[in-house]
């Protein structure tokens, strides 16, 4: 029976945490970014977030991203420094090929800094790609 089971592996998606200026609050913020370098759409995108270390955890945000075209991105969310000092794990699902996908992306405490930026592409800004 669990023989028969298919898990496929998500892959040419992924998360991504810019650094970018915020005009109406006139500050540089951290979004968090789902990019899809797929060949096709990914369809019915849930994402769901939290931040924890072994004391504290955040509220488990979701977030329905709806369809996401080829070798296009969407922001996930505003991510508050504060949190940046936690694990930070993002669980995002999507429907392609007729097929449930999954995969786990994570940001380990205090790595979303201005000292790892590098260049993203696609979304052509400094940020840094989850592992």
């Amino acid at each position: 029976m669990k023989k028969d089971i298919e898990i496929p592996i998500a892959k040419d998606v992924q998360v991504a945490v810019i650094r970018e200026w915020n005009e109406e609050f006139l500050s540089k913020d951290w979004n968090a970014y789902l990019i899809n370098s797929r060949a096709d759409q990914i369809e019915m995108v849930m994402v769901v977030s939290k931040g924890f270390d072994d004391e504290r955890q955040t509220t488990t945000m979701r977030h329905s991203m709806g369809t996401v075209l080829p070798n296009e991105f969407k922001k996930i969310e505003l991510l508050q420094e504060d949190v940046l000092a936690l694990d930070n794990e993002f669980f995002v699902t999507f429907f392609a090929e007729g097929k449930l996908f999954e995969k786990r992306f994570s940001f380990p405490r205090n790595t979303v800094s201005e000292k790892n930026l590098s260049t993203i592409p696609l979304i052509d800004k400094d940020g840094i790609s989850a592992e």
